[in-house]
Parts: C-alpha cells; sequence; structure tokens
C-alpha cells in the first residue's frame, strides 16, 4: 500500500512540473524585446534621438550618470519615471505609430529633452 501512495503522489507533482515547463516555455523571453539604451549626463539624454520601426514593443534602460535624480516625462509616450542619482531603471513602451515623441527630464527641462523617433 505505502508503494502505490508514493506513485499516486509522484504522477500529479511530475505532471505539474511538466505543465509548468510547457507553460515557461510558451512565453516570450527578454531577448524577443528590442532594448534601447539613454543615458543622462550633465542634465541631457543622449542620444537625443531613438529611432525605432513601428508596431514594435520595446524595453527602455535609463542610465542617469548625474549626481542628482531625474525624471523621465512624456505626455507623449504616457511615461513618467523618477530615476535616482547614479541609477538605472528600465521600462515598457510601445507599440508605437509612426511619428514623433518627444520626452524630457522634468527637473531639468531646458536641457533634458529628447525624442523617440518611429518609423
Amino acid at each position: 500500500m505505502k508503494r502505490t501512495l508514493k506513485r499516486m503522489r509522484w504522477v500529479p507533482t511530475a505532471s505539474w512540473a511538466l505543465l509548468a515547463a510547457l507553460q515557461l516555455a510558451a512565453l516570450p523571453t527578454r531577448a524577443e524585446t528590442p532594448a534601447l539604451f539613454l543615458k543622462i549626463r550633465d542634465h541631457r539624454f543622449s542620444p537625443a534621438e531613438l529611432q525605432i520601426p513601428a508596431g514594435e514593443k520595446f524595453l527602455l534602460t535609463i542610465d542617469n550618470q548625474d549626481a542628482s535624480a531625474e525624471e523621465f516625462e512624456s505626455h507623449a509616450l504616457h511615461r513618467e519615471k523618477i530615476i535616482p542619482a547614479n541609477a538605472q531603471t528600465s521600462i515598457y513602451i510601445g507599440p508605437l505609430k509612426p511619428g514623433r515623441y518627444e520626452f524630457f527630464g522634468e527637473f531639468n527641462e531646458a536641457t533634458a529633452r529628447g525624442a523617440v523617433i518611429v518609423r
């Protein structure tokens, strides 16, 4: 009787493990999402313009190399994110239609400006 119970416990566990593995295999990976990098230095975005193809979702990583925090903000992209001093953050953006989507650094609006160009 003990052997039968042990086998019965193992079979559902193995089934669940197989099901979980199949579900994980079906999930999209980060490698499939195009990545873009934006740097903040001296209260300026570099590069000032990012170009991407229309209809794609992408991961934007922002690296703040300044000694003060900055806020990445874009009304056109519907994004707002504070990046602490000497820190990085990532945000997903898109998919987008062709056009120009401007962004700026709210704490240094005069110098921290840029755009995403979608073609």
